[in-house]
């Protein structure tokens, strides 16, 4: 992976606390890029920021720590419009945050099945409210240009190969008649997958492999460092790294997503769906 300066650039991780969202972080932050961290509670963001500085020699001038608790959308409103107000132009969005669905069906106070909205809807959510700061041009568009950056900015969202078990259930995706942590997980990863495809943005998914995280259960016994996985991430985060909007990326590799990624009309459908879920269809 080049690892030249991406000085001037400005991104924001999701899930930056731990794992692949944390390793991403730095990878970003040695690369000279502000890098926005999220973390579920204000202290747990700002641990990893300190130990950004402390254990990877950061510099904390490029780091800001934010918090938002994906089980509440309010909360992600209300991130969206903290970083907007101070960062009204975006280059990057990493959607990484996420968690396994839990072993009982689990119901957030917004209403909605809590893998779905963790891993997909407060993604979907927090996405279309900074769509502002992410389509303006770059400030510096002469250096974007050398770059061969795109005018406005990327969203990156971290999916997984299970996104290819999975399937939406339109009619219930709460899946409230029929619970499978496994099911609804896939789910979310599809949905977050299929959302790449959505044409307001330039967006990619990928699957940064199966890496030693919380998650790494799910897939196996054993996995690669989280680190390895962030590079395929931060590899798309650069803009010298041509992509194509709605591409999916099997770590290094583009392969074809689920053939359910790749249809307008799922794209429009699920939408239609998440805007009603999240409260903003208009």
């Amino acid at each position: 992976m080049s690892s030249a300066s991406l000085d001037g650039r400005t991104a924001l991780v999701t899930g930056a606390t731990s794992g692949i969202g944390y390793e991403s972080a730095r990878l970003l932050a040695e690369r000279g890029v502000t890098v926005l961290v999220h973390g579920r509670t204000a202290g747990e963001a700002q641990a990893a920021v300190d130990k950004l500085v402390a254990t990877a020699g950061v510099d904390v001038a490029k780091l800001r720590a934010f918090a938002a608790d994906f089980t509440h959308l309010e909360e992600v409103e209300r991130l969206a419009s903290l970083v907007v107000a101070e960062h009204p132009h975006l280059d990057v969005l990493v959607n990484n945050a996420g968690m396994a669905a839990p072993e009982r069906h689990t119901i957030t106070a917004d209403g909605n099945e809590i893998a779905f909205q963790v891993n997909f809807l407060a993604h979907f959510l927090l996405t279309s409210l900074l769509e502002p700061a992410l389509t303006m041009g770059h400030p510096l568009l002469e250096r974007s240009r050398e770059l061969g950056a795109e005018p406005g900015g990327r969203v990156v969202n971290v999916s997984s190969s299970l996104h290819r078990t999975g399937s939406i259930s339109w009619s219930d995706p709460n899946r409230a008649r029929r619970y499978s942590r496994l099911a609804a997980y896939a789910q979310s990863q599809l949905a977050l997958t299929v959302f790449a495809a959505d044409p307001r943005v330039t967006a990619v998914s990928v699957h940064p492999g199966v890496c030693d995280t919380a998650l790494l259960p799910l897939y196996a016994h054993e996995g690669t460092s989280a680190a390895e996985g962030a590079a395929h991430v931060v590899r798309l985060c650069d803009p010298a790294t041509e992509i194509v909007n709605g591409a999916y990326y099997d770590r290094a590799e583009r392969v074809e997503p689920a053939a359910a990624a790749t249809e307008d009309r799922t794209v429009k459908r699920l939408n239609k769906l998440a805007a009603l879920l999240v409260g903003h269809d208009s």
